[in-house]
């Protein structure tokens, strides 16, 4: 038997987000972040952002989801960005559909 010390077991939080954002022109873009509100702010600011945000602000985030790693989000980023406007509407509108968690 290990004695473990009182050590509590450390629970992986996800720092990676999967995000799209819908710009000034209705387009939506996909990305991953870190840093979700810092990601946004960045593609709203003159300088920082996507080059194809930055002719197209504001933009608004409209969908974002948690990934367990780079590589999940960039994973699922690929898949988000291949599937038909429907479909990606369809997923911006449950999403916004869900109520908030509570504070």
């Amino acid at each position: 038997m290990i004695a473990d010390h009182g050590r509590a077991e450390k629970k992986t939080v996800s720092t990676w987000h999967v995000y799209m954002v819908r710009c000034r022109d209705h387009t939506l873009y996909t990305g991953i972040a870190k840093d979700l509100a810092g990601r946004v702010a960045a593609h709203n600011a003159p300088r920082g952002g996507a080059r194809y945000t930055r002719a197209r602000q504001p933009v608004e985030l409209v969908y974002a989801e948690p990934a367990e790693s780079r590589s999940a989000a960039t994973k699922r980023e690929y898949r988000l960005r291949r599937l038909p406007l429907a479909a990606k509407t369809a997923l911006i509108e449950e999403y916004q559909a869900r109520p908030l968690p509570p504070a």
